[in-house]
């Protein structure tokens, strides 16, 4: 990848904002099945010691994952995870069975995991995520995310280290984890559209990085066709097809995207409104709340509040 698009990539990854809990940390032996709960969210498993299976019921598919494999649930998922191959009966497959235990790595055939959900902050996290696949999976021995494994081994070192509370830092290190295998899909394979596509196609992505350059000019289509140097027609055409979305979706995307990150860092509304093309600011409150999902001043309060308490 070339340092423009590595750079827009970067910078789209910057607009995820993920909260992530931790579920449980610790170990099951013999017959067990590890199951979400009840109602299905996103969230992650993560293999610290042993050998099991991600059995997918509305796929009728099982997966072996082995100690340093993690598996991240983008979106609501039907699964769950156990010592067999066998699939369970399908309306056991949101029940939990078997105690977990501390880790133990003497024991044998002993499974050892780190278990969590995410919330996406933002609608515009959604939007980043809606061309992603439902779920990823690292493999330990995935060469091409072999930096993946230093993270791995800082959090089987805390999950060792855990009492009766588990370790804050197994959340922090997971996050990690979640943005360098998120990076590493969207960087190192085809993404079949939105705005990672366009950041992928050499066709615009100096087109993307003008429009962050200069968020606040005009920028009809026209304008956007000259830069790629397509006619209208062919541009709109082009642009549609791999963004799956038309330029002026596109185009407020990015600037709601940036609008987020100047009111994280304590900008007026007024004055982001203005950064980001916009004269009036009921109209960009009101492009804000369509694609972030709150008005601008309640997501400034609810970010200001979310940072402090992960600082605290």
């Amino acid at each position: 990848m070339n340092p423009v698009t590595d750079q827009l990539a970067h910078w789209l990854l910057a607009s995820l904002e993920l909260d992530t809990t931790l579920f449980h940390v610790g170990q099951y032996c013999g017959t067990w099945r590890a199951a979400p709960s009840d109602v299905m969210r996103s969230g992650f498993h993560l293999v610290l010691n042993g050998q099991c299976w991600l059995h997918l019921p509305d796929t009728v598919e099982a997966l072996p994952l082995q100690k340093g494999d993690a598996v991240f649930f983008i979106r609501e998922t039907t699964h769950y995870l156990s010592p067999s191959a066998s699939p369970d009966d399908p309306a056991l497959c949101r029940v939990k069975s078997g105690d977990m235990l501390p880790i133990d790595e003497s024991v044998p055939d002993a499974v050892a995991l780190a278990c969590g959900f995410f919330h996406f902050k933002s609608g515009l996290s959604a939007m980043l995520l809606s061309s992603f696949p439902d779920y990823l999976i690292i493999r330990g021995d995935q060469t091409e995310l072999l930096a993946a494994k230093t993270i791995f081994d800082l959090i089987l070192t805390e999950a060792r280290q855990s009492g009766e509370t588990a370790s804050p830092l197994i959340v922090r290190l997971t996050d990690v984890l979640f943005f360098y295998a998120i990076r590493q899909l969207a960087t190192t394979q085809e993404i079949s559209a939105g705005l990672w596509a366009v950041v992928q196609s050499p066709e615009f992505a100096k087109l993307v990085e003008a429009v962050i350059n200069e968020p606040e000019k005009d920028w009809p289509v026209e304008k956007m066709a000259d830069y790629s140097h397509m006619s209208r027609a062919t541009f709109f055409k082009r642009f549609s097809q791999v963004a799956g979305q038309t330029p002026n979706i596109f185009l407020v995307m990015v600037r709601m995207k940036m609008a987020a990150q100047l009111l994280r860092q304590g900008r007026t509304i007024s004055q982001v409104a203005e950064k980001v093309g916009y004269q009036s600011e009921s109209a960009f409150s009101k492009a804000f709340k369509k694609v972030i999902g709150q008005q601008p001043g309640a997501y400034q309060k609810s970010s200001h509040y979310f940072n402090k308490v992960k600082t605290n």
